[in-house]
């Protein structure tokens, strides 16, 4: 069976762009069509300056936030990477196929470098070489198939490189993954600003709907999307993003097709309300489900726990393979 591993980074509440374009797959297609890892990528949280009870508050929701949308650890398996020590172990051993040049390549650590540079600041290292982290997250498992949006990929061409480099310099040990992009709504953008991504990482902004805002909240803030200039409902997404957003968001919620729906509307005011609906619609079992869950917080932990253990075993033979590879002895 082809395996599957993806993950959420514990840097802020949950949106519904995460939602659409991943975690509602996740649970209708992957975990069931796949041997399949769904982790919060806790380590990933710490390349950025953070307060620690804020990191574990927000790991124990993206967890629950992950069952609720419909994940079953009868079927897949759910954990934490702090959990699982093969994580850290493997990312050096990796940082030791992988080259500085690469990690500075990274349009990520690029952007967020040049951004502090100019206020007169640093980067921590760990930003530099985080995506080596990420690649020992998808090789410890012998994973085929990343489910990523736009902005991972070249995330996981480094993966593929440098498992390819250390197969070929130290033997045959990992499995090249590939990565695997949702067809619809894989980029949710700001509903503020229709062209940049509906982010995670900020805490506050009327152009993000999170996973769990109340249906109240969620109308307002698609009510209040930005558009275009002209009437006419458009899908284009160079010259009418705002729109266009609006449109994914909807065919997205109700399984259509976002240039079918753009010839349904004559004004922006029912499209708006009819994708607020939408929304509201889609969140609810999710919402409902994560109510169920916090209420039970022991089962939750029960899954992390569970799912620890299990990735542990997944694993373990293959890092202790990648050690003795590379000419580390075992331990005694």
């Amino acid at each position: 069976m082809t395996r599957v591993f993806s993950g959420v980074k514990p840097t802020g509440h949950l949106t519904l762009g995460n939602y659409l374009g991943a975690m509602r797959r996740w649970a209708a297609v992957d975990q069931h069509q796949a041997d399949a890892l769904f982790c919060i990528v806790d380590l990933h949280a710490l390349t950025v300056d953070h307060d620690p009870a804020r990191v574990r508050r927000l790991s124990r929701q993206a967890a629950t936030l992950l069952l609720a949308s419909g994940l079953d650890p009868e079927v897949c398996t759910v954990f934490v990477q702090s959990h699982v020590d093969e994580h850290a172990r493997l990312s050096y051993v990796l940082e030791c196929v992988a080259t500085d040049g690469e990690m500075r390549r990274m349009i990520q650590y690029k952007e967020k470098a040049a951004r502090e540079g100019a206020r007169g600041g640093s980067v921590r290292l760990s930003l530099l070489t985080y995506p080596v982290l990420m690649a020992a997250d998808i090789l410890a498992y012998g994973t085929d198939e990343v489910p990523v949006g736009d902005d991972q990929a070249q995330h996981v061409e480094l993966t593929r490189d440098v498992a390819v480099r250390f197969n070929q310099r130290y033997g045959h040990t990992f499995v090249v993954p590939r990565a695997t992009h949702p067809k619809i709504a894989a980029r949710v953008m700001n509903l503020q600003e229709p062209t940049a991504k509906m982010g995670k990482s900020d805490d506050v902004g009327p152009g993000i709907v999170y996973l769990l805002d109340e249906p109240d909240i969620v109308r307002k803030k698609v009510m209040r999307a930005v558009t275009d200039s002209g009437r006419d409902v458009a899908y284009d997404r160079e010259g009418r993003p705002g729109v266009t957003n609006l449109l994914e968001i909807l065919a997205a919620c109700e399984g259509g097709n976002p240039e079918d729906l753009s010839g349904v509307y004559e004004s922006y005011g029912a499209l708006k309300k009819d994708t607020a609906e939408a929304v509201v619609e889609v969140l609810r079992p999710v919402q409902e489900r994560h109510k169920e869950l916090c209420a039970d917080p022991a089962y939750v932990e029960g899954v992390l726990r569970s799912g620890a253990e299990r990735a542990r075993e997944m694993a373990r033979p293959r890092v202790d393979a990648a050690y003795r590879a590379m000419g580390l002895l075992p331990p005694g």
